[in-house]
């Protein structure tokens, strides 16, 4: 009798355990590349099968429209009207930094010492928290370095330049780096005049032996099963599908002859490719065959009760037709579902991101979510499923964790983005209102047809591409949305906004 008394307390001990979180955390992919929201040509078969054992959210955004400040939103839970980092800017010890410079010349503008972020929640209820993949919110040395920022372990890029390379000569493990077998960064980005852009040997020269998001990957299963004893947050931001297109060829030949694909010649400091589309394609399956690992290896381990996958993205992809930045075609891929534009700017197709969640015997299979959710949100929705509610800082996010185990949740009563760049932009989302303001400081690249100032309304329910501007016909509800926008803009001496700081 007191046997089985100790095996039902060791049972209920087990039963209790605080869940392991994974959060897979892709770069400029979009919903649409994935089987599960609709893809037709790329394969992701692993995580379709986490949708379908999960729940799939429809209106998730992600935290800027690029990485820095999007990372930003997911550390801290802070939007960025209120995020330190608002845009993509290297640190001033890092300026000219080469593609493939020595560790003391990279890095991205740090996030503070006081911060608080998503790692720093976790740590203080136990889990043991590892990183794998790019970081970009502080170089090394700097007060945002992953180590100094709630991190028990690190292993990849530090700088989002270098990430830029899948074959680096280095990768950083801990607060170290360690030498890879590739050849340096090409000097030129382009094809010799010699080279036939239709053979494939003419990229053997910008290609190595060593992938890094192979390594990432075999670091994270190796925090994952090091850790099995105890509660973990392994963060997983692989660098797939970012450009340079770039691929073993054991998965380009998955693709190779599957649809027309022009050579992509290179330039811009992006390398050329003989078959863009297959390799981003490839990229994306390879992505997928390693997060099928970790779900083996999860269910090896016997915790798949105990744990929590998330799949989400940064930002969204690139867009354009044919041939736009590196060789990418998102319209061929429908990347961003049809929606207006994408990387770099707040239209839908600039933020938008897949959502994936899955937990075991908590979430029930197959849901799917039109919630509004955002990055800031992670943060208080984890710490409640964790139990570490009371250990969060005030956040600009609202906990989905009702939503996420099936109970009925209140609409959140706006979603709220700036970004400086590309013109400066500012957006707000209230219900199925959304409204755009473009080109507000004249600088970068506007991507509105007018150089000066613009409003514009959309319904996103009846109009999700955001091509029938109404705003002449709702100006009280537009008043009533630039308050609440300037209401959610603080002044930034790092990043200004002139036409929002006056």
């Amino acid at each position: 009798m007191k046997h089985l008394l100790i095996l039902l307390a060791l049972a209920l001990t087990a039963h209790a355990r605080q869940p392991n979180v994974i959060f897979i955390l892709a770069d400029d992919l979009g919903p649409g590349d994935l089987g599960c929201y609709g893809q037709k040509y790329i394969k992701t078969p692993n995580l379709d099968r986490m949708a379908a054992e999960g729940m799939r959210l429809t209106q998730h955004y992600s935290g800027n429209a690029v990485c820095a400040p999007s990372r930003c939103v997911l550390m801290t839970g802070l939007h960025p009207g209120h995020a330190f980092i608002r845009d993509n800017r290297q640190a001033d010890n890092a300026k000219g930094l080469p593609r493939m410079g020595k560790p003391e010349h990279e890095g991205q503008h740090p996030i503070p010492p006081e911060t608080v972020t998503l790692a720093e929640v976790f740590q203080s209820t136990g889990h043991t928290t590892g990183g794998f993949g790019k970081w970009g919110l502080g170089g090394p040395g700097s007060t945002g370095e992953p180590l100094k920022q709630g991190f028990d372990r690190w292993f990849g890029y530090n700088c989002q330049g270098v990430a830029h390379n899948f074959y680096p000569t280095y990768l950083w493990d801990n607060d170290k780096t360690i030498d890879l077998k590739n050849p340096p960064f090409p000097s030129n980005d382009k094809l010799k005049p010699d080279e036939d852009p239709a053979k494939p040997e003419s990229y053997k020269r910008f290609q190595g032996s060593e992938y890094s998001a192979d390594l990432i990957a075999e670091q994270a299963l190796k925090f994952a099963r090091d850790n099995k004893d105890k509660p973990f947050f392994l963060y997983w931001p692989t660098t797939v599908p970012h450009v340079a297109l770039q691929v073993p060829d054991d998965s380009l030949q998955e693709y190779l002859g599957k649809f027309d694909d022009p050579p992509y010649p290179g330039g811009k400091g992006y390398l050329p490719h003989f078959k863009p589309k297959a390799a981003y394609a490839a990229m994306i399956t390879r992505m997928d065959r390693e997060i099928g690992k970790m779900m083996g290896l999860i269910a090896e381990l016997g915790l798949d009760d105990d744990t929590i996958f998330i799949f989400a993205s940064d930002n969204g992809p690139v867009s354009g037709t044919h041939q736009g930045l590196a060789g990418t075609d998102c319209a061929f891929f429908n990347s961003n579902e049809g929606r207006r534009d994408g990387k770099g700017t707040l239209y839908d197709g600039g933020f938008r991101s897949p959502g994936i969640v899955r937990w075991k015997g908590k979430i029930k299979a197959g849901t799917t979510s039109d919630l509004v959710t955002g990055f800031e949100d992670w943060m208080p929705t984890l710490a409640e499923l964790i139990g570490s509610k009371d250990k969060t800082p005030k956040t600009d996010g609202i906990s989905f964790a009702p939503t996420l185990l099936g109970q009925k949740q209140q609409e959140r009563e706006f979603l709220y983005r700036e970004f400086p760049s590309y013109g400066g932009q500012q957006i707000l989302r209230m219900g199925d209102w959304k409204l755009v303001r473009m080109n507000m400081t004249g600088k970068g690249k506007p991507k509105a047809k007018s150089a000066t100032a613009t409003e514009e309304l959309f319904n996103i329910a009846t109009d999700p591409a955001e091509t029938k501007n109404v705003a002449a016909e709702h100006p009280d509800l537009i008043t009533k949305m630039k308050a609440i926008m300037a209401a959610q803009h603080t002044r930034s001496a790092d990043f200004p906004m002139a036409a929002l700081d006056q």
